[in-house]
This record gives C-alpha cells, sequence and structure tokens, in this order.
C-alpha cells in the first residue's frame, strides 16, 4: 500500500526554502551552508572571496549559488535571484590583524554594507512583498572594554580612544546592531543579532589574528607558539558547528525578532592554558614564548583581560548548548589542516 501523500495529483513540487547567506563562503558561512543544504534548503551565497574561499563550499550542488561580488555591488541584481525566505548577513572585515592593518576598510564594509543589505531586505525586491527574516552576525567586540564579566546583553559598552585602530572593529560592529535595530522598529524587520564570542573550528585560518588555528599550526610544525602578553587573559571558545545551528533557531522564533543575544560558550580558559592544552593535545614538542604587545601591534594595542558571555538569553530562548569540546575542536582544525596540506602537496 503507497504511503499517504499531503500532495493533490498535478501540484506543482514542493518549493525550496531559500537563504541568502552573504559571507558564506567564508569560515562560518561555510559551515552555514553545509546545514542549510543538509535540511533541503536552496542556499545563494555573496561572497567577495577576500577572506572567504570556494574550497570551503561543496564542488558543485543543485541547491548552491555563489555569487562573487562585494555585497554592494550584488544587491542591484538580487531581486531576480529571489524571492528570499531567510537571510544571514555574516559578510564582514574578521581577525584583530586585518583591523589592525587597515582600519578604513574594516568601518566601510561592516557599516556601509550592512546600511545596504537592510534596505534590501525591507524592500519588495528580497521577499514576497514582506521584510525578511534576518540574522545580523555581530561581535563580542560590541562590549569594548567594559569590565563586567559576564558580558551580558544590555549592559553599557566603553570603548578606548580614537587613536587605537583595535577599537574601530567594536564600533562598527554596534553600528550595525543599532541600524539593524532601528530598522526592527521602523520598518517591521524580524532581524535577530547574534554576538559571537571566539568562534572556533574547522576552516578557520590564522592569517587574520585568530588565535587557535595560528597555535595548532604552529604545534603542527613544532614552531614556537607565540603568545602575546602574559597570556593570563581568559577567553571562551565555542565550535562553529555548534554556533552555526543556533543560527537557523533563532530566526524560527518570533520572539527572538528585535532582540540581541550573545552566542557561544561560557567556559573560560587562559590563553596561556590554551596553549598548553594545543601542544597537549597534538603531541607537539613546540615551546611556548610570550610576545609583548608592543612587538606584535607596533601601533598600539590594549586587550580585555577576560571575555566570557552570560548565556541566560539565548538557553532560554532556544535552549542553546554548545556540544563539542574543546579538544575536539583541536583535534578537528589539525586535521583538517593535514588534510589541506596533503592535497596542496598532490596539486
Amino acid at each position: 500500500m503507497n504511503a499517504p501523500t499531503n500532495r493533490i495529483a498535478g501540484d506543482a513540487p514542493p518549493r525550496h526554502r531559500h537563504a541568502l547567506v552573504t559571507g558564506g563562503a567564508g569560515f562560518i558561512g561555510s559551515h552555514l551552508t553545509d546545514l542549510l543544504l543538509a535540511r533541503g534548503d536552496r542556499v545563494t551565497i555573496v561572497d567577495n572571496l577576500s577572506t572567504g574561499r570556494t574550497e570551503n563550499l561543496p564542488a558543485s550542488h543543485p541547491l548552491l549559488r555563489l555569487i562573487d561580488a562585494e555585497l554592494s555591488a550584488a544587491i542591484p541584481t538580487l531581486g531576480r535571484a529571489g524571492p528570499f525566505d531567510e537571510v544571514y548577513h555574516l559578510a564582514a572585515a574578521v581577525g584583530v590583524q586585518l583591523v589592525m592593518d587597515d582600519p578604513i576598510r574594516a568601518v566601510q564594509t561592516n557599516v556601509v554594507q550592512t546600511l545596504d543589505l537592510l534596505r534590501f531586505v525591507t524592500s519588495d525586491e528580497a521577499g514576497a512583498g514582506a521584510p525578511v527574516p534576518t540574522l545580523l552576525a555581530s561581535s563580542s567586540e560590541v562590549y569594548g572594554k567594559g569590565s563586567r564579566s559576564p558580558f551580558s546583553e544590555d549592559d553599557d559598552v566603553v570603548y578606548g580612544p580614537t587613536g587605537i585602530a583595535r577599537w574601530s572593529y567594536g564600533c562598527s560592529k554596534a553600528i550595525d546592531e543599532f541600524l539593524a535595530l532601528a530598522h526592527h522598529r521602523k520598518h517591521g524587520l524580524p532581524v535577530v543579532v547574534a554576538r559571537f564570542f571566539n568562534t572556533v573550528g574547522p576552516r578557520q585560518v590564522g592569517s587574520y589574528g585568530m588565535v587557535l588555528p595560528r597555535f595548532v599550526e604552529a604545534a603542527l610544525d613544532c614552531r614556537p607558539i607565540r603568545v602575546f602578553g602574559d597570556g593570563s587573559q581568559t577567553r571562551c571558545f565555542c565550535d562553529v558547528r555548534d554556533v552555526v545551528r543556533a543560527l537557523p533557531a533563532m530566526l524560527a522564533n518570533r520572539a527572538c525578532y528585535g532582540r540581541v543575544f550573545n552566542l557561544g560558550s561560557d567556559r573560560e580558559i587562559s590563553i596561556r592554558q590554551l596553549a598548553e592544552t594545543v601542544v597537549r593535545v597534538l603531541g607537539s614538542s613546540s615551546p611556548i614564548v610570550f610576545v609583548p604587545y608592543a612587538e606584535a601591534y607596533p601601533e598600539g594595542f590594549e586587550d580585555l583581560e577576560r571575555r566570557r558571555p552570560d548565556l541566560r538569553r539565548i538557553r532560554e530562548a532556544i535552549g542553546f548548548e554548545p556540544r563539542i569540546g574543546l579538544e575536539q575542536t583541536i583535534r578537528d582544525i589539525a586535521a583538517a589542516m593535514t588534510r589541506a596540506g596533503a592535497e596542496g602537496v598532490r596539486a
């Protein structure tokens, strides 16, 4: 006997949900793309491949389209690619080193392109005549040099002087949040803001100042692991595969619209302990060396002693809990780097 079906003979096949992912070839974006494709969504990516890589994406997939362009340049054509059921805005300047090297580009990328996208998702071109549910990726850098711990979404934010380029990134992401929430209030945009805290995992590279892949790469080569400062500063690291499964869950929950959520782990570890853990897990002979901030960042740099999120809001909203432990993440990053190295040799 045939299984029952809700379709009526002659009906068109059901339409795939269609997601737009900006920055979808990047570290977090590509993992999100994998998740969306796995659940049967059609995905359109806009990525200029400045930090994203095509190798992060499936070689060919019938439901995936990549637009290689700056987001602002691509937006006038996106109406023809839609309509979209949901939008994930992950395109941004990323990494402390990248921001320190080119703060003008970082601020322009984060603010101008976000404003262009928000105008698009509230237009008739983006969806079926209504604003499209949108997730805005923000950062724990928004908290600036606040001294409270853990950081709560409603805490005041405090930045250092404008002469220190490091703070330009946090300010630009805060402006993004102001813009997104203003579009929610004025245009009814169903938007969710996710403040990422030290997301790590396979496909992340250390080229832009990301600490864990930098440590893993050095450990695999048995080179010295460079810890900036005295290593007593603490951070909370969350695996990217835990992070991305929270994003569709937040967009699916109308109670999340117009709100800001910390997203990450709340388990603290010092940077010195992180380096020691990498050496132990990978069985490396790498020595750990301490580098003064003045040597690492000649233009001047201020760091935070602690950065730990209060996760009560996201736990109440979607029941979020990280599942993948830090040691497993370290092993998976190392395995991905080893595979990439072997494929490079074969090529």
